[in-house]
């Protein structure tokens, strides 16, 4: 005899976050290669950011992150340009996020200290990737996070940023 599935509850709403689209003197992407542990061959490329700590802004997430995830240090980010709810299983749990996704540039030269990643870092975080708009939009059969990222570029490089940000719906 089977045992019926068992039901993980949701939160009841969802986990605040930040997220930086950062851009370099190249109009290059930088995004992160992560994989759930649980399901190795599950994995993806997503924008840098993480859950946003009591009281933090998420400007101040997208920097705090920034610097843990890839070692990047910036003064400053840009305006929140979208706003993306999602649903989500990681290391067999569920997740429910909304992430504030800023947009950032970096400088030539910018500084870069070493990371000092979480022991979920570490699980999860397979590489980094500077991607052109061409690389991304020609990448079948990768999962990028957002889905449209490749779609939403083009107006952000062309300096057309929303005046409000952009709701990324799901």
């Amino acid at each position: 005899m089977t045992s019926p599935a068992r039901s993980i509850p949701t939160p009841a709403g969802p986990r605040p976050g930040a997220r930086v689209l950062l851009l370099d003197a190249a109009d290059r992407v930088l995004l992160l290669h992560a994989a759930d542990p649980s399901a190795p061959t599950r994995h993806w490329w997503e924008l840098p950011g993480g859950g946003l700590e009591p009281g933090e802004s998420s400007a101040a997430a997208c920097r705090r992150e920034l610097a843990e995830e890839t070692g990047i240090l910036l003064d400053h980010v840009g305006p929140c340009i979208w706003v993306r709810e999602s649903r989500f299983t990681y290391k067999g749990r569920r997740h429910h996020r909304k992430d504030w996704i800023h947009l950032a540039r970096v400088p030539i030269g910018w500084p870069r200290v070493p990371t000092r990643h979480t022991s979920n870092e570490r699980a999860g975080l397979l590489g980094e990737r500077w991607w052109t708009l061409q690389e991304l939009s020609a990448a079948s059969g990768q999962r990028i996070i957002p889905p449209g990222l490749p779609t939403l570029l083009p107006a952000i490089l062309a300096g057309q940023c929303p005046p409000t940000p952009l709701d990324l719906a799901e």
